[in-house]
């Protein structure tokens, strides 16, 4: 090849004017997040026309952008888009862009790629503060439900961390070895106060167990999007440690970086969005392990690139779900937690049988 036409790189570097940092990705990224965005936008129209009161794709367009105001039924539309169908179709995809970014994170930080979001108890925790109070306690309305959630989650995070420190460090397996303990004692603890509950109450508590964004409302959205708004660039931000870190403990303090603190500052951000994911829809499984592991063979292991490319695709996953959940047994609907299970466990089967000599 002459030195007239050199090979064309393969990266595509960003550095914001005036910004000391600079941020490299992939030249697939781009391409695949725009793919990747458009199947979002076609899954959230046809999302949104699903149902009982009858619309079309046209509807649908005309009333998000607010172009069909002098049609007849459009206050029917708004009240039926803007109202009872968009929120729970936004608050879907803000859930999966938590869950797959937190997987990704975790993915990157065990090295190990069946972690997922809830690896160190962020699920157990959470389920068992909303056990708590939805059957145990009466007296504590469940508009605190989410927050409950959120410090279950947090504090079971933290206490796994701490046990998990030796020697001041606190090795991936570590980790992982005391998170799986942790999470079946406390998964043996909610079972015991769920069978001594009294049956509405328990009912209640599994329905959120199962993970469901029914019912929801713009609140919901606003909530966990002011999260993501902090913890999502915060996550872009730390990709090149994170790079680091997937060579391996000796390697990234051979190059001067703070492991410790940048893992625990990484565990923070990834615990943090899966507890607020699961604070405002209850445990939904496995997107946080396949949105990571497809998104990475279509933009490579870099985690400047995967890391939105992964956020995408896991919004695009949970609204995809969402759909199916409503449309499979209409009129009645299957919790969007069953139908990731049912999608992630066959998936998760194929990781173990393709890595098993690994």
């Amino acid at each position: 090849m002459s030195a007239k036409n050199p090979p064309r790189p393969s990266w595509i570097t960003l550095r914001p004017r005036g910004a000391k940092f600079s941020y490299r990705i992939d030249r697939r990224v781009p391409l695949i997040a725009l793919i990747i965005a458009t199947f979002t936008i076609v899954v959230l129209v046809f999302s949104i026309n699903y149902g009982q009161y009858n619309m079309t794709v046209g509807d649908v367009v005309l009333t998000l952008l607010g172009l069909n105001k002098d049609h007849p039924d459009y206050r029917n539309f708004a009240l039926v888009v803007h109202t009872f169908r968009l929120p729970r179709i936004l608050l879907s995809f803000l859930v999966g862009m938590a869950l797959a970014t937190s997987g990704t994170i975790m993915q990157g930080i065990t090295r190990n790629p069946l972690a997922d979001p809830y690896l160190l108890g962020v699920s157990s925790g959470a389920g068992l503060a909303a056990v708590v109070l939805i059957v145990a306690v009466k007296t504590i309305s469940l508009y605190w439900l989410p927050w409950a959630a959120l410090g279950g989650a947090l504090l079971t995070a933290a206490g796994i961390y701490t046990f998990a420190w030796k020697n001041g460090t606190s090795s991936p397996i570590r980790l992982i070895l005391i998170g799986i303990a942790i999470e079946a004692v406390l998964a043996a603890v909610t079972s015991t106060i769920l069978l001594f509950g009294q049956i509405n109450d328990v009912q209640q508590a599994y329905v959120w167990l199962a993970g469901s964004v029914y019912g929801r409302n713009w609140e919901h959205v606003y909530a966990i999007g002011g999260w993501l708004l902090i913890f999502l660039p915060a996550a872009m931000l730390m990709a090149r440690q994170l790079n680091t870190l997937g060579l391996g403990e000796d390697t990234a303090k051979g190059l001067g970086q703070r492991v410790e603190w940048q893992r625990g500052v990484l565990l923070f951000i990834s615990v943090t969005l899966a507890a607020v994911a699961v604070s405002v829809s209850g445990t939904i499984g496995f997107i946080g392990l396949i949105a990571p592991h497809i998104t990475r063979r279509l933009v490579g292991p870099s985690h400047e690139g995967l890391i939105p490319a992964s956020a995408l695709f896991g919004g695009a996953l949970l609204v995809l779900a969402d759909l199916v959940g409503r449309w499979v047994i209409a009129p009645s609907e299957l919790p969007i937690g069953v139908v990731t299970a049912m999608i992630g466990a066959p998936y998760f089967m194929y990781l173990l049988y393709r890595n098993r000599n690994a």
